[in-house]
């Protein structure tokens, strides 16, 4: 496997990335702890699994490594056969280009050091049994990452909570330019997700030049003298709300997951090693609504963004138009706070922006130096009650393959129109896989394209297919 990260946009074409299949720890979800596990409903495991992500990890192979499903499609989707996609099985794939997290733990858990020391750290942050823990020390290291995993040993004993929020590793890491960030999650449901990622990114050879271009998030150093009924973490920060939307310029949200100190501490690391010249932040509603600032917008091309109207414009601006619907309710326009920080001559300054629409404007035409006209693609058409109805549907979360061609949900109607106002086709993510296995279509020739996910289980998840991605390499998105 090559080492090569690098990510300096959001749409440019997509060389590798992290994922992680659904594991058989989400279908132990159970309805009294699935909010605290930070899942809306529980899920139909194998229909997650066989009707809805096994298309997004075809589409994934046939774009970044073609070699390794020509020919496989459709077998890899006979019933009762589904080691194609299960990391550490007989059959897996094993593309060093669609890369699963749980393939990777498992390498690292092979060295000896390490599977020692993991162990060690899980049992305290899960407060188990370390004695009884000990007794993974004989399990290989598929078997053990599996377990650390899902919470469950091969004989089907629960012995700690399951890390269902792993499918989105988007939150675990993030690339800005030819550095990492790694995240700092929010909820104590997502802390072991976070201890693998270190193990990985610290102790896998793939990362091996990394080393030493990971920042990490630190807690505040008088974090320990606050009372301990405020015992909540000061410095948090997720992938969702971490955005490289040009090879000079990083997004951050403020919002239910991340927090401005966290923030702070990015744009003084990156500042300090000249990593980027500009940051902005964007404060959203702290709700669980928008939860990361990818679930209300994500860029398709250039000139192209798909996002939230009612977050798109200032109250002013939405108060001369029209703002009521056919039903005499008044949309709702929440407030955002947008700061964009930057270096110039040694020193670093600040601006504001109204809106978000005046930011990602600034974005194509400054940033990456768009001459056509940018257009704004809204969540439900704009049209009330679908543009909420389907951002909580994932209708803002995409994750583009390469500019202009995108993955989105199959549920997300009025967004599909929208689209097709502006010029896109919509295929769906079955048909596409079928034309790419008889010849009849290549991925090559795909453009100005939103493919359709099948969806009804993942949406449950609430995330998208930008949440389900960790971009590792992009192809640099300033022409040489």
């Amino acid at each position: 496997m090559k080492n090569s990260v690098f990510v300096d946009s959001e749409i440019s074409q997509l060389k590798r990335l992290i994922i992680h299949s659904p594991d058989s720890g989400l279908g132990k979800v159970v309805p009294s702890k699935a909010q605290d596990w930070l899942f809306e409903d529980i899920i139909h495991l194998e229909t997650m699994r066989r009707k809805e992500y096994d298309y997004y990890v075809k589409l994934l192979l046939f774009f970044l490594d073609p070699e390794k499903i020509k020919g496989k499609a459709e077998e890899s989707s006979a019933k009762g056969n589904r080691n194609f996609f299960k990391p550490n099985a007989e059959g897996y794939f094993n593309s060093d280009k669609v890369i699963d997290f749980e393939k990777l733990l498992a390498e690292v858990l092979s060295i000896e050091l390490v599977k020692v020391q993991l162990i060690a750290a899980v049992s305290a942050i899960e407060e188990c049994s370390y004695l009884e823990m000990q007794s993974f020390l004989t399990f290989d290291a598929k078997e053990l990452s599996k377990v650390l995993i899902t919470g469950i040993t091969d004989k089907g004993e629960m012995f700690f909570p399951p890390i269902p929020n792993l499918i989105f590793t988007r939150d675990i890491g993030i690339v800005v330019n030819d550095y990492l960030i790694l995240n700092k999650p929010a909820k104590v449901a997502r802390s072991r997700e976070s201890l693998l990622a270190k193990y990985v990114f610290f102790n896998h050879p793939y990362f091996t030049d990394l080393k030493y271009k990971i920042i990490e998030i630190e807690e505040d150093e008088e974090h320990f003298l606050l009372p301990e009924d405020q015992g909540k973490r000061i410095d948090t920060l997720e992938g969702g709300d971490v955005m490289m939307v040009a090879p000079n310029h990083l997004l951050i949200g403020i919002s239910e997951r991340t927090t401005v100190e966290a923030a702070r501490q990015v744009i003084d690391k990156l500042f300090e090693k000249d990593i980027v010249k500009k940051v902005t932040l964007i404060k959203i509603p702290a709700k669980r609504d928008y939860m990361h600032i990818d679930t209300i917008f994500t860029q398709i091309k250039k000139n192209v963004w798909v996002l939230l109207g009612s977050l798109a414009r200032t109250k002013e601006v939405a108060q001369n138009e029209k703002v009521w619907d056919e039903l005499g309710q008044r949309f709702k326009h929440e407030d955002i706070v947008i700061k964009q920080f930057f270096k110039e001559a040694g020193n670093i300054q600040s601006r504001d922006f109204d809106n978000l629409e005046e930011l990602l404007k600034y974005v194509s035409e400054i940033d990456l130096k768009c001459m056509e006209p940018v257009n704004f693609i809204y969540s439900g058409n704009n049209i009330f009650p679908f543009g909420a109805r389907e951002q909580w549907t994932d209708s803002c979360n995409l994750l583009v393959l390469k500019e202009g061609v995108a993955i989105g949900y199959d549920r997300n109607d009025y967004t599909g129109e929208a689209f097709k106002e502006h010029g896109f086709k919509l295929i769906h993510a079955k048909e596409l896989v079928s034309m790419f296995e008889k010849g009849t279509a290549k991925p090559e020739e795909i453009e100005n394209t939103i493919i359709l996910l099948p969806s009804s289980e993942l949406s449950r998840a609430r995330g998208g297919s930008h949440c389900m991605s960790m971009p590792l390499e992009r192809v640099s998105v300033i022409k040489k």
